[in-house]
């Protein structure tokens, strides 16, 4: 439990999310249409949530693939230093690849994790990420969709945590402490 109180302000409704969720899917599926099946990649654990909507909508054969990396623990801050902690069970060499991320803050671990994949040679490889926060950037980093771009604020909800709670929460909350 995280040591200091705090309160979640609504930040981005379940509704908005629905909505921006099926704008994405008609896009990826016309970047995708020819695939004979996309891999679906989501980054562990706060992705979760996003990747369970999106391949929901997606009309495509889709398969579904996990990776877990890590740069913040239970912290507020990246460390910077990318680490994988459970990598893809399945190969992805000649496939076609969607890589789900939560939010892209500095940019380190979707970068790190993209040039992974892309070293594994997939036919092709597209990043989403349901938030981005781009006055936090410190790599050269952006998903191809982008459901949402936020300020430097920290969020939870949606299957994002602090300190592995309010994973639960249907939106989008500003963290503000009391």
């Amino acid at each position: 439990m995280p040591d200091r109180a705090y309160v979640i302000d609504n930040m981005i409704s379940a509704k908005s999310i629905a909505a921006r969720i099926e704008e994405l899917c008609h896009e990826i599926h016309d970047e995708f249409e020819d695939t004979n099946k996309l891999v679906v990649v989501g980054l562990l654990r706060g992705s979760f949530v996003f990747i369970a909507d999106l391949v929901r909508e997606l009309d495509l054969p889709i398969e579904v693939d996990f990776l877990e990396a890590s740069s913040y623990g239970d912290g507020m801050e990246s460390s910077r230093e990318v680490r994988i902690l459970k990598d893809l069970r399945g190969a992805i060499e000649g496939r076609d690849v969607l890589l789900v991320e939560d939010i892209v803050d500095t940019g380190h671990t979707l970068h790190h994790v993209t040039n992974l994949l892309k070293s594994r040679g997939p036919a092709r490889l597209k990043t989403i990420a349901l938030l981005d926060k781009p006055t936090r950037r410190e790599v050269d980093m952006k998903a191809d969709w982008t459901g949402f771009e936020i300020p430097d604020e920290f969020v939870v909800g949606y299957g994002i945590d602090f300190a592995q709670r309010n994973r639960n929460l249907p939106y989008i909350g500003k963290v503000r402490f009391t």
